[in-house]
């Protein structure tokens, strides 16, 4: 079904039009058929301000957006036709669905004509992207009402034990793993593997690899959808990097191959080591030299920050090693059709356009400056010295590496990191006051 074929067909009724935010969620609203007809031509009006909300709505701090200076104005969302999907739940005539992005000013704003403009810029340079996601999630037997209830505390888990690829669990998962593939069809995500992971209702789902914008496409979709299914089948997901200590880090594992535009392998090259290439090389060097600074848009909350505790499986550093899970840049494949990096960096809370972009521009810059990386981490990378670079290890350090970085402002626009490292300021600001349970349990009476 096209978007025409649609506002065609006399049985359609409503659409729903939707963009993204900075949190990867999707906001938008339901049109009739008519107004669609409109907005497929003039666009959509939406404010600026979306960009500057916190998942629940709290209003975050962007000079000229949410401060005094703003007046609150729409600018225009334009629909992408190329993006038409089925709602999962919703009948015909009531189900099509539309993503849009930002234009005029608050485009630079906006996550997904952030990474148009990236992956634009990275094809005038002669290199065409392939990359596919791993998101990481838990299942809870809980509502969200019943979890709020509960403080987020002692929740039940969907499966009691840490469960690695156990065949048990996924059979004893099997409604939820066959409701999750049936919702993926008609949101054309091609969803390509799905798992347990390390831990109680502790579960991984992938987006298989492709170009442009569609696999982020389909993995802003995936986290919006999986939450929408659990909650229709009374139970919950999170997101979150660190829900409790007794968790491991839940991430999004970002895997990226590259191309020339005639389709071969830029990576591959079979007299080199593990066939890397000398630009494979180069990639490597740009995403060790610029992704520490931009730390915060792989860790963008407050929560971001505790995945790295001891003991959890985090990235030690930004090290790098051939099929070693204990760098943060791990090389995966051997061949030029499966050669590729994986960013294991990004949290399960990063903004998936937003991901793509910042990696994407670090590597090709790499290429371009001819970087070389750092040595190659052998062994364990958690038991040896990382004296290399290194990303942000706290919310402020983050903040003030993007914030100063010169790099970012050239590839990702400096509107966009004024803006995006004032609202996490904002956010990092309201939550300072905050006191933590676990400080009144541990110096209330005695501290």
């Amino acid at each position: 079904m096209t978007l025409d074929a649609y506002l065609a067909d006399p049985a359609s009724r409503f659409a729903t039009v939707a963009m993204t935010d900075t949190n990867g969620l999707l906001r938008g609203q339901m049109v009739s058929v008519k107004s669609l007809a409109g907005i497929a031509r003039s666009g959509m009006g939406m404010s600026p301000v979306t960009y500057a909300l916190d998942p629940t709505d709290v209003v975050l701090n962007i000079p000229g957006v949410s401060d005094e200076t703003s007046d609150f104005h729409d600018d225009p969302l334009v629909l992408d036709p190329s993006t038409v999907r089925r709602l999962p739940w919703s009948k015909p005539g009531h189900d099509l669905l539309v993503l849009s992005n930002h234009s005029g000013p608050t485009a630079a704003l906006c996550p997904r004509s952030l990474l148009t403009r990236v992956l634009g810029r990275g094809a005038d340079a002669g290199f065409v992207p392939k990359y596919g996601m791993e998101l990481e999630y838990t299942l809870f037997d809980e509502t969200p009402e019943s979890a709020h209830e509960k403080g987020y505390r002692n929740l039940k888990t969907a499966t009691m034990h840490k469960s690695h690829d156990l065949v048990l669990y996924q059979v004893q998962q099997t409604e939820w793993y066959e409701a999750l593939a049936e919702i993926c069809e008609p949101l054309k995500i091609n969803l390509a593997k799905m798992h347990e992971e390390i831990g109680g209702g502790f579960l991984e789902a992938c987006i298989a690899a492709g170009t442009g914008l569609e696999p982020a496409d389909q993995l802003v979709l995936l986290k919006n959808f999986v939450r929408a299914l659990a909650q229709r089948q009374g139970k919950c997901v999170t997101f979150m990097p660190r829900w409790t200590e007794d968790a491991d880090s839940q991430s999004i594992h970002l895997h990226v191959s590259l191309a020339d535009k005639a389709g071969t392998s830029v990576f591959h090259d079979a007299a080199g080591k593990n066939n890397v290439s000398e630009r494979f090389r180069h990639f490597l060097g740009g995403l060790q030299r610029y992704i520490g600074d931009m730390t915060l848009i792989f860790q963008p909350t407050v929560n971001s920050y505790r995945r790295f505790a001891p003991g959890t499986f985090a990235p030690p550093g930004l090290t790098w090693g051939f099929e070693n899970r204990t760098t943060c840049f791990r090389i995966v494949g051997h061949d030029a059709g499966s050669l590729r990096v994986e960013n294991r960096l990004p949290g399960a809370d990063t903004n998936p356009y937003l991901t793509v972009a910042a990696t994407v521009a670090a590597g090709i810059a790499g290429i371009v400056e001819g970087i070389e990386p750092e040595p190659e981490v052998i062994g364990n990378g958690y038991v040896q010295d990382n004296a290399g670079p290194d990303f942000a290890r706290s919310m402020p350090e983050a903040i003030e590496r993007l914030r100063g970085s010169a790099f970012a402002k050239d590839w990702l626009g400096e509107r966009f990191v004024d803006a995006f490292t004032a609202s996490r300021q904002s956010q990092y600001d309201e939550f300072r006051k905050k006191i933590p349970d676990v400080e009144l349990q541990r110096f209330f009476d005695l501290g």
